[in-house]
C-alpha cells in the first residue's frame, strides 16, 4: 500500500495531499529513510512524523481498505512514541491554548451585530 494513501487510512493526515507534501518536505521517514509518496509499505515499518516541537512514531500492524473510524486504529498501527515526546506535545499543546488571547483586537462581524443590539 502507498504510505501517503495508509498515513490518510489510518487518520494521521486529513487528507491524502497533506500527506503527500510532508512525505515531500521530508518530515516523515520509515525506518529512518526519507521516502516517496508511492513507496509500498510493509507489515512491521516504523513511521516517524516530525511535528513541530515533536515526533510520533507508530509501527504497521496491517493494511486497511478503506478509511478507518477512531476505534478501529488500534489493528492496524500501534503507537510506540517515547515518553518524553509525549510531554513535549503536551507541553507544546498547554503552550498554545494559554497563549491564544481570545476577544482582543478588531471584532468579528458577529461580535459587531451583538454589540449593535446592545447599546
Amino acid at each position: 500500500m502507498r504510505a501517503d494513501s495508509f498515513l490518510w487510512f489510518v487518520r494521521l493526515y486529513k487528507t491524502r495531499s497533506l500527506a503527500s507534501t510532508d512525505i515531500k518536505s521530508g518530515r516523515v521517514t520509515i525506518d529512518n529513510l526519507v521516502i516517496k509518496s508511492s513507496r509500498n509499505l510493509k507489515i512491521g515499518d516504523t513511521i516517524k512524523i516530525k511535528h513541530k516541537g515533536y515526533y510520533s512514531r507508530f509501527v504497521v500492524l496491517d493494511f486497511p481498505k478503506s478509511r478507518l473510524g477512531n476505534a478501529l486504529l488500534e489493528n492496524f498501527i500501534k503507537i510506540t512514541t517515547p515518553d518524553e515526546e509525549l510531554e513535549k506535545k503536551k507541553i507544546l499543546d498547554l503552550a498554545l491554548k494559554t497563549n491564544n488571547n481570545k476577544g482582543l483586537g478588531r471584532p468579528t462581524k458577529r461580535d459587531r451585530r451583538d454589540l449593535e443590539g446592545w447599546y
